[in-house]
C-alpha cells in the first residue's frame, strides 16, 4: 500500500475483530473462471490450516451473492468475496446494516478494490490477511439507492461499460475498457450530462465519481482520492470528439488523466446527474441505474480487512 493510503487507513475509525480464529463465509463466483476454482480452493485450505472455520457458498445467478450476504447471522465474522468487482459490489449491498467485515479473494477480470489497497495475490499471503489482517472502516457511495465501492459514472464512461464485450474483458482484462472507449469514440458523439456538484452546475461529456484513486483496475484516475475520506473526487471529461476519448484512454493508462486541460477533478459529497432519461449509469464496472441519478456519500461505512 502507498504511504498515503496506509496512513489514512491507520487513522480510520475501526477496530480489530475480537474473535480468533475468525469465522469466515467464502462466497465464490464460478463466473470468475474454471481455472480460478483451484486457486480459491487453495486459499480456503490455507485458511483452515490457520484454524479458521470456513464455510463455502457458490453463487448460482446474478444477485445471489447479495442475497447470501443479506441473510447471514451472528455466527460469521468475515465474508470473503471470491470474484471480481461485481461480486464485491453485490456483497457490499447485502451487508447494509451489518457489522460483518469484508475480505477479498480477487479472482475476476478486475478487482479494483484489491488493487486500491495493494492486496497481495499469493495464496498464503491472502490467507494470512483474511485470518489476521486489521479491519478498517472505509467510505462507500450510493447511487439511486444502491451502494458502490470504487466509482460511479455517467455519460461516455457508462456507455463504454454498457457496451464492452465480456469476452474481451476475459481476454485482456482492464484494457478492454480502454479499447471500448476508442470504439465508442468512433461510433457516436457522446451525449452531454448536466450536473449539480454540491449545488454548483456543470456540463460534461462524462463524469466519474471516484471513491478511491483507481479506475478499471490498476489505472489511476483520481490521485488524491482515498477510501477513508468522506467525499468523492469527481472526474469531469468535457471533450466529446473521437480523438478526445482516445486522449483520455491513453492518459488513463499513463496515470496522467488529471493533467489534461479539458479534465477537472473536484472534491464533492453529492452529484446530481441529468441527461437523456434512461441513459446508463455504471458503478464498480456494472450498469446499476438509469438517468437521472443522484450520487452521494453513504452514511454507513464498510468494515474492510486490509493487508498489515
Amino acid at each position: 500500500m502507498d504511504a498515503r493510503a496506509g496512513n489514512a487507513a491507520e487513522t480510520a475509525a475501526a477496530g480489530e475483530l475480537s474473535r480468533a480464529p475468525r469465522r469466515i463465509l467464502a462466497i465464490f463466483n464460478p463466473a470468475s473462471g474454471r481455472n480460478r476454482r483451484t486457486r480459491f480452493d487453495e486459499v480456503v485450505a490455507a485458511l483452515r490450516a490457520r484454524g479458521c472455520a470456513v464455510n463455502v457458498v457458490i453463487t448460482e445467478r446474478a444477485g445471489h451473492a447479495e442475497a447470501i450476504a443479506r441473510g447471514i447471522g451472528d455466527d460469521i465474522d468475515v465474508i470473503a468475496a471470491a470474484g471480481g468487482d461485481g461480486t464485491v459490489n453485490e456483497i457490499v449491498n447485502g451487508l447494509t446494516g451489518k457489522s460483518v467485515a469484508l475480505g477479498l479473494i480477487p479472482l475476476g477480470t478486475a478487482n479494483v478494490l484489491a488493487d486500491e489497497i495493494a492486496l497481495p495475490r499469493g495464496v498464503d499471503q491472502l490467507a494470512q490477511i483474511l485470518a489476521e489482517g486489521p479491519v478498517r472502516d472505509i467510505n462507500l457511495g450510493r447511487c439511486n439507492g444502491r451502494r458502490f465501492v470504487m466509482m460511479a459514472g455517467a455519460g461516455f464512461d457508462a456507455n463504454v461499460v454498457d457496451t464492452v464485450s465480456l469476452r474481451l474483458k476475459r481476454a485482456v482484462g482492464p484494457l478492454a475498457y480502454v479499447w471500448q472507449a476508442a470504439v465508442e469514440g468512433f461510433k457516436q458523439r457522446p451525449l452531454a450530462c448536466d450536473l449539480l456538484i454540491d449545488g454548483v452546475p456543470y456540463k460534461t461529456a462524462s463524469v466519474v465519481a471516484c471513491n478511491g484513486r483507481r479506475y478499471g483496475g490498476p489505472f489511476i484516475a483520481a490521485p488524491d482520492a482515498a477510501l477513508v475520506d468522506r467525499c468523492f473526487h469527481v472526474v469531469l471529461m468535457t471533450g466529446s470528439r473521437w480523438f478526445d476519448t482516445a486522449r483520455y484512454g491513453v492518459a488513463l493508462v499513463l496515470g496522467r488523466i488529471g493533467k489534461l486541460s479539458d479534465v477537472k477533478i473536484i472534491p464533492a459529497q453529492e452529484i446530481v446527474v441529468n441527461g437523456i432519461e434512461g441513459r446508463p449509469v455504471q458503478a464498480d464496472g456494472d450498469i446499476i441505474a438509469r438517468l437521472p441519478a443522484t450520487i452521494s456519500v453513504d452514511p454507513e461505512p464498510l468494515r474492510l480487512i486490509f493487508p498489515k
